[in-house]
């Protein structure tokens, strides 16, 4: 098993084997996700990466409307 200790402002140190895994490194953006089971994934984002755009497609629709088409059909 490997841990990490939580600090005072919510930070936490990425374990060497588990950067070492990821292939990340300092400035690379990772991605949490939280899954039904309440577990965590951890994983490295990628330029485009897939499954995040997919886990946002859900937040966007609320701008589908009629209303929102005639109002921002210029831009």
């Amino acid at each position: 098993m490997i841990y990490s200790k939580l600090t005072s402002k919510f930070q936490a140190t990425i374990p060497t084997e588990i950067r070492k895994t990821l292939k990340i490194k300092a400035g690379d953006r990772i991605i949490f996700e939280i899954l039904p089971d309440r577990s965590i994934v951890i994983r490295k984002s990628t330029l485009v990466d897939v499954a995040h755009l997919k886990a946002l497609e859900a937040t966007v629709g609320e701008w589908g409307s009629k209303q929102d088409e005639e109002a921002y059909r210029d831009l």
